[in-house]
């Protein structure tokens, strides 16, 4: 009898896994995704930062992930240490750890990684033998929660300074000198940011009073990686193919970063300015490598709107003609719902087993005007009649509870929306054509969560009781809408919804809290069936941090906030007339229509320079 689920989790020596000699190499470079395997294997980034650091002779780049809780417990009863994948050697004998920050509620997770390897906790507490804890991803644009657990932030995109930080640590080591001194250097590489050599003081009213560096040779401002041309940067050839099922179990193409339509509640979408394509030539020579390598029979084309990429029409039709033999399934995530992308749905296998997808992100025209959402209701009914009349009868609606300014009619207007929606299908299609199938609208909502640099950065956040009362509004409206048989309403847990809004904007007190949490037992915080509030409540109370203060309380633009030190380009100027359009329900153009200002025409690539 196994006594852990799925074992092929921590074994390796998985398709295209690379191995080399450790002895032969200079640095060893820990990988990490702290969440479980099948998580951690679709993500993107992890397959090219392997790849590009494998392609180093001087590197050897290994994987390591979250053991699950069946593991975890036999690793602490057994006084086990955590292992990479491929070499099965301790994480604690690695150069460096490098973790990917994806998600605010896999901060335990980052503290079960260090244990589990022997790494102390705390910066503060770790000597010159312990690895060089790194981390990287979305969540670095502010990384304050978590910054006592880190030696380093690469704040940015990974393809473009890694090389030169990499040089750095090889020269030094072989120089002799300490990790101070590694660190100290560090700090001046574009996009490096080292906590230990910053502080903070706070006022009485529990704001930041000043964020400073200790030292004058350290940058007061730290400025984001940018990749300016991504037909230069690395990109895998050849992929990790997982033994077992993961979440995206397919190839992914990135056809472009950042997107145009400045959604002011979208983080990714200003962070990742300005927007940048990758060629037609050069996506094709990529999926034509990786599909060879793999042997997988689904391709993804990935961006945060893959409708906006100037040449899918030429990409879709190429990957059809190429692999209509090979029985290759496209996936289009992302689209916007309009006559073209309709077209190119059409045209990819198996599309009509599944649903269509309309994030229409409110309810109401009013709100979807002050988060510049950017679609009309003609627009999301004009796509819903396309999308019938071309064999769809499933549809579903992304919608967002809680959004700055929503008043409780524009909730309502999610009930009477998803029924329009529905009876937009019997207008459209023609009772004889209908052959006795029922239309289905499942609309589905998520909490709204203020995220740093973004225009709502200084919105409060709803509680979770009033999260809940407005889901329950739209819940009871449902079952009232003269289609009801045909809709379906669901929502998220307004709890982790709650705590992920303090960890989004923490400052560096934080860190208590989740320090605490995770000695209380939180663990996997991010799946519903481990996370236990409790926990979090016990470590809120025993450190005397008010979650309120963080998630209720709207911050005046004058306020520092725990991120200010980080220049994205995106200037904070810029956000705040955002923000002040949002009150105003004021629409902001998309970067092609007209150019609104917003600094990243200072990277001098993309869109910008159209």
């Amino acid at each position: 009898m196994l006594t852990i689920e799925k074992p092929e989790r921590y074994i390796g020596n998985e398709i295209n896994a690379c191995i080399k000699d450790k002895h032969k190499v200079d640095i060893r470079f820990a990988i990490c995704f702290p969440d479980v395997y099948e998580i951690g294997m679709s993500h993107l980034g992890i397959q090219i930062l392997y790849d590009m650091f494998n392609k180093r002779e001087d590197v050897w780049c290994e994987r390591v992930y979250s053991p699950w809780v069946d593991l975890d417990r036999i690793m602490r009863d057994k006084n086990i240490p955590l292992f990479a994948l491929e070499s099965q050697d301790r994480i604690k004998d690695f150069d460096f750890l490098g973790i990917t920050l994806q998600y605010e509620m896999c901060y335990t997770n980052i503290l079960q990684i260090l244990e589990l390897s022997g790494i102390p906790l705390l910066q503060k507490e770790r000597g010159e033998e312990d690895p060089i804890v790194i981390g990287g991803g979305p969540c670095t644009y502010n990384p304050e929660p978590i910054a006592p657990f880190f030696d380093l932030f690469y704040i940015g995109e990974g393809e473009k300074s890694y090389d030169e930080l990499l040089d750095l640590y090889k020269e030094m080591k072989s120089e002799g000198r300490s990790k101070a001194e590694f660190l100290r250097e560090a700090s001046k590489i574009e996009g490096m940011y080292v906590p230990s050599l910053y502080d903070v003081e706070y006022s009485e009213d529990g704001t930041i009073k000043r964020f400073f560096p200790l030292f004058d040779d350290v940058p007061r401002m730290v400025r984001k990686n940018l990749a300016e041309d991504l037909d230069t940067v690395p990109y895998p050839e050849k992929p990790l193919v997982p033994f077992i099922q993961v979440t995206q179990d397919r190839v992914v193409l990135e056809v472009m970063r950042g997107c145009i339509r400045g959604c002011r509640f979208c983080q990714a979408g200003q962070i990742y300015r300005p927007v940048r394509e990758r060629s037609l030539g050069f996506l094709k020579k990529k999926a034509e490598e990786m599909l060879n390598s793999t042997g997988q029979d689904e391709i993804t084309l990935s961006s945060l709107s893959t409708s906006d990429y100037s040449e899918l029409f030429e990409l879709v039709n190429f990957l059809i003609d190429n692999f209509r033999d090979r029985y290759v399934n496209i996936s289009l995530p992302s689209l916007r719902i309009d006559a073209f992308s309709l077209d190119i749905m059409s045209r990819v296998q198996d599309v009509k087993k599944s649903s269509l997808t309309f994030a229409a992100e409110a309810g109401s025209q009013r709100m979807r005007n002050v988060i510049n959402k950017g679609i009309t209701e003609e627009d999301i009914m004009r796509g819903s009649a396309e999308a019938f009349r071309g064999g769809w009868n499933k549809v579903k609606l992304y919608f967002m509870l809680g959004l700055p300014f929503e008043t409780d009619e524009d909730v309502l207007e999610i009930s009477h929306l998803s029924d329009r929606v529905a009876m937009n299908y019997f207008d459209t299609i023609p009772k004889e054509e209908r052959k006795g199938i029922r239309v289905m609208v499942n609309s589905s909502a998520s909490f709204f969560i203020p995220k740093p640099f973004t225009p709502f950065q200084w919105a409060p956040m709803n509680s979770a009781a009033e999260f809940k009362r407005k889901a329950g509004l739209v819940k009871e409206a449902v079952k009232n809408e003269l289609n009801h048989k045909s809709l379906k309403f669901q929502y998220h847990e307004n709890d982790i919804s709650e705590l992920e809004g303090v960890l989004a904007r923490g400052d560096r007190r934080i860190s208590g809290v989740i320090l605490e949490a995770y000695k209380n037992g939180a663990i996997y915080d991010s799946w519903s069936e481990i996370f236990k509030k409790s926990r979090w409540d016990e470590a809120f109370r025993s450190t005397g941090i008010e979650k309120t203060f963080y998630t209720e309380r709207e911050r005046d633009t004058s306020e520092i906030l725990p991120w200010d030190f980080i220049d994205t380009g995106v200037s904070k100027a810029f956000l705040i007339r955002e923000w002040e359009n949002a009150k105003k329900g004021v629409v902001t153009p998309n970067c092609r229509e007209k150019c609104s200002l917003c600094g990243a025409a200072a990277f001098k690539t993309g869109v910008c320079m159209r």
